[in-house]
């Protein structure tokens, strides 16, 4: 399954937005059935996830905006090209991106990687390829592949962190949310001020 959610990442960019969306949504929500991961969505579980995801991710997006006063952040967002806001914040960031990503990685995937490395095996292995499926975003957007997998290595072992700590996938949810979308906003914001 790593290696499968690894070479999607290749394939799932060439797919129509639209469809790309409906795909890995899908496809997240598909995994998590097969494998019968625990999603913890429901109380008690569910309000510790809302409360260590909402704390984690005021942190998360608190710092993305304020690196905006960096010059070369500042550069970096200011020559990217950005999708439609609309689509992009209220669908693509959390249905397409979000959901689908944490529903395949830190509950399918984390299942299985546990049942067949242990607890911290299985953080690892997701964590890993969640990095790994991050390489051709880089190559889109001109990121240092190296650095782009590592980042976002980190970042999938600790919002695998955050879903064991809480007992549910929410906590993970609303960090990796307020992260895509702060960065969405924070982007979109520079290169408003940039052509006015």
């Amino acid at each position: 399954m790593a290696g499968a959610l690894v070479g999607w990442s290749f394939v799932g960019p060439r797919l129509p937005g639209a469809w790309r969306v409906a795909v890995q949504a899908g496809a997240g929500g598909l995994l998590v059935l097969v494998t019968r991961a625990p999603l913890g969505l429901r109380p008690p579980r569910l309000w510790a996830g809302l409360r260590l995801g909402a704390a984690a991710g005021g942190v998360a997006a608190t710092t993305i905006v304020a690196t905006t006063a960096v010059p070369k952040v500042r550069l970096s967002m200011s020559v990217r090209e950005l999708p439609s806001a609309p689509g992009w914040l209220a669908l693509r960031i959390p249905v397409g991106t979000v959901w689908a990503e944490e529903a395949a990685f830190r509950a399918a995937l984390t299942t299985l990687g546990a049942e067949a490395f242990g607890r911290s095996g299985g953080r690892w292995l997701q964590a890993t390829a969640f990095g790994l499926s991050h390489i051709a975003d880089a190559r889109t957007t001109g990121e240092p592949p190296v650095a782009t997998v590592l980042a976002t290595g980190i970042a999938g072992w600790i919002f695998g962190w955050l879903a064991e700590r809480s007992g549910s996938l929410a906590a993970p949810i609303l960090v990796h949310l307020a992260i895509n979308e702060a960065g969405a906003v924070a982007a979109l914001s520079v290169q408003r001020r940039q052509r006015g």
